[in-house]
């Protein structure tokens, strides 16, 4: 995935990205405060490469997404696609723009509108983009079919026919349908079964391949995340606290709020792992987050310094940028990988690399 082009300058560049949402319920309906859903998120992304964006639930891994598309309104900061700065961008602008940058929904069934049949759905971003007329849009719908493994007869069913994975396929067809630079992939396998989600991540690499697109790939599940993505960042309430690549981030984790993500997979042999990293409490609310480092009420490592402080992001001769005061000093990461028995994550990786040798005999 890492091709030679991406030598030259990022196709995406997010910089201080925020998202404050407010809450009202005040006296006369005023806000009473905000939530910080994105507080200051910066990040790179390359021709022909895969981010992933991990992190528990509600620590703005979607928003962030959806501020990078511009489908929301950000409260600051910048985000440029090969240098054009999206939020100054007309809507006429814009449009034009949204032809380089799609995005794939979690849910496949409720991003499909249910009263238009698969050859509609295909042929919209066709025919508002002026990629095709009405002459020859019913030739590229099949070939959008075809390029995801589906019959061209299926232009005529409703979304309603199809089985989960299948409509996942169509969500992939119709972000393909531009021959967009970005595709971000907001969850697009956590409502599959794991061999259908084999299948998904296999097209996905397989279209990256042949198109060069690239990906912001946000998700939950370490295993997926480990087989498709070149470099991971690890969110936590709205902020990045640990960005590298794959191979660095999973062999040796820097930051205490990675190392208990990846510690979390558990191990089917009891006693394989003997040093767990635990999470003492539950995640901040958004709206009062922890002052100085927000992850310190529940690290184990945590000083008074890291109460008052925030930790400036600092990068490694590895290549990896943390957030955090103490990483000189931290213990060493304990293995993540059991010799004798592989964890869960390693046995979904085994199923997902089984999945893509049967696909291609």
């Amino acid at each position: 995935m890492n091709g030679p082009e991406q030598a030259g300058a990022p196709l995406l560049v997010v910089e201080n990205l925020a998202k404050h949402f407010p809450v009202g319920g005040g006296f006369l309906s005023r806000a009473t405060g905000v939530v910080k859903a994105v507080d200051g998120v910066s990040f790179t992304l390359r021709r022909g490469e895969t981010l992933a964006l991990v992190g528990e639930s509600g620590c703005g891994k979607s928003t962030t997404g959806r501020l990078v598309l511009r489908l929301l309104e950000p409260t600051g900061g910048r985000v440029a696609i090969d240098g054009v700065e999206v939020a100054g961008l007309s809507k006429q602008e814009l449009r034009t723009l949204r032809r380089r940058m799609q995005i794939v929904f979690q849910d496949p069934f409720a991003s499909l509108n249910p009263r238009m049949t698969i050859g509609d759905i295909l042929a919209e971003p066709l025919l508002l983009h002026g990629l095709a007329d009405k002459a020859n849009v019913e030739g590229k719908v099949k070939e959008l079919l075809a390029i995801v493994g589906l019959a061209a007869a299926y232009a005529e069913r409703f979304p309603h026919e199809f089985s989960g994975g299948q409509r996942q396929r169509i969500g992939v067809a119709r972000a393909l349908a531009t021959r967009p630079d970005l595709i971000v992939c907001d969850e697009p396998v956590s409502a599959l079964d794991v061999s259908i989600q084999a299948q998904v991540v296999n097209l996905l690499q397989d279209l990256q391949a042949r198109f060069g697109m690239s990906y912001l790939f946000i998700a939950h599940d370490l295993a997926v995340v480990r087989h498709i993505a070149d470099r991971v960042a690890v969110m936590y309430l709205g902020r990045i606290v640990e960005i590298a690549d794959k191979s660095v981030l999973y062999s040796a984790p820097k930051h205490p709020y990675t190392r208990a993500l990846l510690a979390a997979a558990p191990v089917p042999r009891p006693g394989a792992r003997e040093e767990r990293v635990l999470l003492s409490g539950d995640v901040p609310s958004p709206v009062r987050p922890p002052p100085g480092c927000t992850f310190h009420p529940r690290c184990a490592f945590a000083t008074d310094r890291c109460k008052t402080e925030a930790p400036a992001p600092r990068t490694f001769p590895d290549g990896a940028t943390v957030a955090c005061h103490h990483v000189e000093t931290l213990p060493a990461a304990a293995p993540l990988v059991a010799e004798t028995e592989p964890p869960v994550v390693a046995r979904r990786m085994a199923v997902l690399a089984a999945a893509k040798a049967a696909a291609a005999a």
